[in-house]
């Protein structure tokens, strides 16, 4: 493929064109090749190639979703007395009798010497939060909520950028048993409220702005409208992203108040379909619809769904650009169920030129990368060469998402940022939180083509007031 002003051109790929093929060094490596040799030993199956695996886990769902629960050493409080109850749909009922909390697994990985989270935004350099203050921010927030009344069941939301503060105040909210929920701050007050304001929340935790392209965006005005549209708030904690005047309850006075020492803190134990958290469609026909999703369901699916069809190991660092407002957010938040470090980034990324956030993944050494093909197409026309521009050599795996990957999109990955990259495309959606088809490090990569059929995570039934639930299919 020949070079050109814009980039080195990928005009001549076609659909289907072999891109990568995995080396031995990978496919031994990789968590999906553990899981394999597992299976086999506690199953006494033979699954020689991908196709055999995703037959066994459609065909035997029991066998193998008890197998994902003990490769990944999930632990619970009580036990459960099956694996699926029922296989009627609607009704079909997961781990009868467990009892656990994703905040639980997160914070199993608290004596972790990797960072917990690498973040920065437009105008600061690349920051980290270790392990233990990200454990003791959560424990404060946790420890303050409580104090505020807020227990199993209640709604805490956000109205916040991509900041660590979002994560720590939502595994704060999912230690207690409450629900979490969240907007960004670019939504305003009708598009906060026709979400927010389905929820009846106890607590709104809320920017004073944010900074976005170079300016500066004054939100205090917004948070008040949206607290006067909340008449069930019980307090509204501020967060000075931009360091403007507020008054009322502070993240500085939150995080310094008292709190509990790690081994008196006590994780709310709950049912497996119980609520974790809440994502809105997007409500292009009507009012935004509220789909909820479970401790269990959503831990299951992205321990196996990170570690199998993202190729991430604990350790590992994941950058994908994203506002708190997508779905994608919420699978940044899910590395930390295995010790890996997501990189988050606030505002424009363009700003302050194109090429900001490979630079972000330079420095932070991500091995995953994120992004959507608008983003590839900005590239292009820029002509910018990431490999050419920036040290690549972390980047293992490309996940572009948020609209169709066209083949010269895949190929642009390989001719412009390096030729041993995964790029791992798929397809899912808010509905499940996770991918129907997806990527498979083990396999080939051709052109415009998703590699697999892949994973729907196992129905939650959790409710939440004025909100609908989902569930989906058990099967890869």
């Amino acid at each position: 493929m020949a070079s050109s002003a814009a980039g080195r051109s990928t005009s001549a790929v076609r659909e289907g064109d072999l891109l990568w093929t995995p080396g031995p060094e990978r496919i031994a490596r990789a968590r999906l090749t553990e899981f394999t040799r597992f299976a086999e030993t506690r199953t006494g199956r033979t699954f020689p190639g991908y196709a055999d695996l995703w037959a066994w886990s459609t065909t035997e769902l029991e066998e193998f979703w008890q197998a994902i629960w003990d490769f990944f050493d999930v632990r619970s409080s009580a036990p459960h007395t099956a694996v699926l109850e029922s296989r009627d749909m609607p009704g079909a009922r997961w781990f009868p009798g467990a009892r656990l909390n994703v905040a639980e697994q997160i914070l199993r990985n608290e004596h972790s010497s990797a960072p917990a989270l690498l973040y920065s935004a437009e105008g600061t350099e690349l920051r980290e939060l270790s392990w233990p203050d990200f454990a003791a921010q959560v424990r404060a927030v946790a420890t303050h909520l409580r104090s505020r009344g807020v227990g199993s069941g209640d709604r805490v939301v956000s109205f916040l950028p991509n900041v660590p503060e979002a994560i720590i105040a939502m595994v704060a909210t999912a230690s207690l048993g409450a629900v979490w929920a969240s907007v960004s701050p670019d939504f305003g007050t009708r598009g906060a409220l026709d979400r927010l304001g389905q929820l009846d929340p106890r607590v709104l935790v809320a920017c004073d702005g944010y900074r976005y392209g170079g300016r500066d965006f004054d939100r205090r005005a917004e948070v008040a409208d949206i607290a006067a549209g909340l008449p069930g708030l019980l307090e509204v904690v501020h967060v000075p992203v931009l360091g403007l005047h507020v008054e009322g309850t502070t993240w500085a006075e939150v995080v310094t108040g008292p709190t509990v020492p790690a081994g008196e803190f006590v994780v709310e134990q709950v049912p497996f379909d119980h609520p974790l958290w809440v994502l809105f469609s997007s409500g292009t026909t009507g009012l935004p619809k509220a789909i909820v999703h479970g401790h269990g369901g959503i831990l299951l699916e992205q321990l196996k769904g990170l570690s199998f069809h993202q190729g991430l190991h604990p350790g590992d660092r994941a950058f994908f650009f994203t506002t708190t407002g997508w779905m994608m957010w919420n699978f940044l938040v899910s590395m930390l169920l295995l010790g890996i470090t997501p990189v988050l980034y606030d505002g424009n990324p363009a700003h302050p030129d194109v090429d900001a956030l490979w630079r972000i993944a330079q420095d932070s050494r991500a091995t995953l990368f994120g992004a959507s093909p608008t983003f590839v197409e900005l590239m292009q026309k820029a002509g910018v060469v990431p490999g050419e521009r920036f040290d690549v050599s972390a980047i293992e795996t490309i996940m572009p998402a948020g609209s169709p990957v066209s083949p010269a999109i895949t190929a642009w990955f390989y001719e412009n940022v390096k030729p041993d990259l995964w790029v791992a495309t798929g397809s899912g959606g808010t509905d499940i939180c996770t991918g129907l088809v997806g990527g498979v490090e083990t396999l080939p990569v051709r052109a415009g083509e998703i590699q697999a059929r892949s994973s729907a995570w196992p129905p939650s039934r959790g409710t939440s007031r004025g909100a609908a639930s989902s569930g989906g299919s058990a099967s890869w």
